[in-house]
């Protein structure tokens, strides 16, 4: 079994910072790439940042500048620092990873449980 858990969100006024974590544990062999989604209220759930396979970051254009995305010292975390948050970022956001469980010759899709982020205005 792979679990990811996310933690750091929360309520924040317009302006304000937030960094989520997510970790990676159970049976994992390898992980391929860990990245972090967005579903606001009525809209399909975008990528926010995440990490090509050449190791550079890549970001939504609504929030260049603003959020960065981070790996951990230990390998199966990443983060995602948000400064400068608008109420526009409101939004549940899910911790994406690929990874391949031991015992396994394939990757597998896992997504955490989602924290939520509200920005008041």
């Amino acid at each position: 079994q792979v679990q990811l858990v996310e933690s750091g969100g929360g309520l924040v006024q317009a302006g304000g910072s937030l960094r989520l974590s997510c970790a990676a544990s159970g049976s994992i062999m390898s992980v391929n790439a860990m990245d972090w989604y967005r579903q606001a209220p009525g809209k399909q759930r975008e990528l926010v940042a995440g990490f090509t396979s050449g190791g550079s970051t890549n970001y939504a254009e609504s929030v260049k500048g603003r959020f960065t995305i981070s790996r951990g010292g230990a390998k199966n975390t990443v983060y995602l620092q948000m400064n400068s948050l608008k109420p526009e970022d409101i939004a549940v956001y899910y911790c994406h990873a690929v990874v391949r469980p031991l015992g396994s010759v394939s990757f597998t899709h896992y997504w955490g449980q989602g924290t939520q982020v509200t920005v008041s205005s």
